[in-house]
């Protein structure tokens, strides 16, 4: 078994855009968006803005009450949407019940949505085409290509089907001509179908769901579940370790390659403006 150091891929990512930020003559904007005093999203955003510092970025923070109207969020969206210096928008969730995160998602536009989770966005990479994607499934494909693990024809589980991780990560998989299978929770005999697959990618939120795999396995565990014993992952690692080839640590796996895919998203939508070289290349 190895262990895919995440956290040491991440911060080779944010070094290599720190100097590639370190050469432009105006800097990259990044403007995140805080609803209420949820403390996980305050962590989040500190992390962000953090990364932002590092790495030479704009960094922009508005914070709004939890009692705000959908109004004044939807104001402020289309303002900076018309800000030329703000590059990328983030609008961190969850939000307030009474605010439809479905039409603040909308609003954003779609060049500056840099969480990737615009219908547009999620469309252009439905049919090949991407653009802006989800941080956290493209942070996983990158661990998957940083680590050198051959894609083409190789099959692979997504195990959740949500619109933030689950579903673009298929998609993602697709493009790079692996044959995808997406389990959920009324897939039938999970377990068999888990172990035909060479790449599992598990994204359900169920602390240490899976608890075996097909030997030489390479395993993305996208699962951060607080318990009584710790942070631990949707994958059983003491239970996979025999059999895995290569597998993601919770913590420091995924979590931290999404702030850089963030990062990265942020500088793909300032070289888009100013008709630099972009970073990613799928197809």
């Amino acid at each position: 078994m190895t262990i895919i150091d995440g956290k040491g891929i991440a911060d080779k990512i944010r070094e290599e855009i720190r100097l590639k930020v370190a050469s432009l003559d105006t800097k990259p904007g990044l403007a995140v968006v805080l609803v209420g005093e949820n403390p996980a999203s305050e962590i989040y955003v500190g992390m962000k803005e953090k990364a932002c510092q590092e790495i030479g970025f704009l960094s922009k923070k508005i914070e709004l009450p939890a009692v705000c109207e959908q109004v004044e969020l939807l104001d402020i969206i289309d303002k900076l949407n018309h800000d030329p210096s703000i590059h990328g928008i983030l609008v961190q969730m969850p939000l307030p019940k009474h605010i439809d995160s479905n039409e603040i998602i909308e609003a954003i536009k779609p060049e500056k949505d840099v969480d990737g989770f615009h219908p547009i966005n999620l469309g252009k990479l439905l049919i090949g085409k991407p653009d802006m994607i989800a941080c956290t499934p493209l942070g996983c494909l990158e661990l998957l290509k940083r680590s050198d693990v051959e894609l083409v024809g190789k099959n692979a589980c997504v195990i959740g089907r949500s619109n933030i991780v689950g579903k673009p990560m298929a998609s993602l998989l697709l493009n790079e001509d692996c044959t995808v299978t997406i389990c959920h929770s009324k897939t039938k005999d999970l377990n068999k179908v888990i172990m035909s697959n060479d790449i599992v990618i598990a994204a359900v939120g169920v602390p240490k769901l899976i608890k075996d795999v097909k030997e030489g396995a390479v395993v993305i565990d996208v699962g951060m579940n607080r318990t009584e014993e710790g942070l631990v992952g949707d994958v059983d690692l003491d239970a996979v370790k025999e059999k895995v080839s290569l597998i993601t640590p919770v913590p420091k796996g995924v979590g931290p390659m999404t702030i850089a895919m963030l990062m990265k998203n942020t500088l793909r939508a300032y070289e888009k403006v100013h008709n630099f070289e972009v970073l990613y290349d799928g197809k």
